[in-house]
């Protein structure tokens, strides 16, 4: 699986039952707490392996850092952080590489294993399948208003908690539940990577605007103007291939269009399985909302209820 599919890593076969995972991911910081940043950066790197059904098992920091206009102890705070990260996810860091730039820059190759006959990939949703989402939306708005010195610390907290929490434990769950389809939300919004579901897998996808977790202030901030250039992109780009079947407001819009860091999993399951798989999240103290289902038509569309 590499380049000809959309999905969010690369898987590699090496054996009859074992295969490589890879991914790679790296950015300019979101937040300024330079540890914060680490962890968000490694999070979201381990979490392709995660939406592939993958066991993340080494590392290899990438830093891009601007020598004599940052401080030193910035970048040992950012890769204090993601080794943080790392350790939690019981992932080794085994090297990196690092270039002196105008632009701070951090992420991470991960590197993971996984069987190949078990691996999630954006096709495969059937109809009658329930659509569920691990974390909420908004995090990329929320972000924006923080660098506009608008956004409440309250609302700061919650995203920090979300985007510097690890996928690991929803994946360890839907390992063994059959899931058909699965991915996370990161850069095109929820919108965007439920295209790709629906695309890949020649379905539809109906999500009821209702039943989506977003954060409020995500919505208050997005009402005033405070939107990632992304998710205009997002928008543009998406919008032709979405039907909304009932009035949604512009910033409700722009929170499911909204680039997400670390996003949740999204991941579609046979309805028979939900109530198992819900319990065994909730057991676990996993978020997990049932946002829509899958359809047979129109193809390719998402639909908005």
């Amino acid at each position: 699986m590499g380049l000809e599919s959309p999905d969010d890593a690369g898987v590699y076969q090496i054996s009859d039952d074992t295969a490589l995972v890879q991914t790679v991911d790296f950015f300019t910081p979101i937040i300024d707490d330079p540890f914060i940043f680490g962890q968000i950066a490694a999070a979201n790197a381990l979490s392709d392996i995660y939406a592939m059904g993958g066991r993340p098992i080494t590392a290899m920091n990438i830093v891009g850092f601007p020598l004599g206009k940052l401080d030193i102890s910035i970048l040992k705070d950012i890769l204090r952080g993601g080794l943080n990260k790392l350790a939690e996810a019981n992932v080794a860091l085994v090297g990196g590489h690092s270039v002196e730039d105008q632009e701070l820059k951090y992420g991470m190759a991960i590197t993971g294993l996984i069987h190949p006959n078990k691996i999630l990939t954006k096709r495969g949703a059937q109809p009658g399948d329930v659509l569920i989402l691990t974390k909420p939306l908004g995090t990329g708005i929320i972000a924006t208003a923080l660098k506009g010195n608008v956004a409440r610390n309250e609302a700061v907290i919650r995203m920090v908690d979300s985007m510097t929490t690890l996928n690991r434990k929803a994946a360890e769950i839907i390992q063994d539940m059959d899931i058909h389809a699965c991915t996370d939300i990161t850069g095109f919004g929820l919108i965007g990577h439920a295209c790709e579901v629906a695309r890949a897998g020649n379905c539809a996808i109906y999500v009821h605007a209702s039943s989506i977790p977003v954060f409020p202030e995500a919505v208050a901030y997005a009402r005033i103007g405070l939107v990632p250039g992304g998710c205009h992109a997002n928008r543009t780009y998406y919008e032709p291939f979405v039907e909304y079947r009932q009035p949604i407001s512009d910033e409700l819009r722009d929170v499911f269009y909204d680039p997400q860091t670390s996003g949740g999993l999204f991941f579609s399951v046979s309805e028979n399985n939900q109530d198992v798989l819900l319990s065994k999240f909730a057991q676990a103290g996993v978020e997990g909302f049932v946002v829509g289902r899958v359809e047979e038509m129109p193809h390719g569309k998402v639909i908005i209820l």
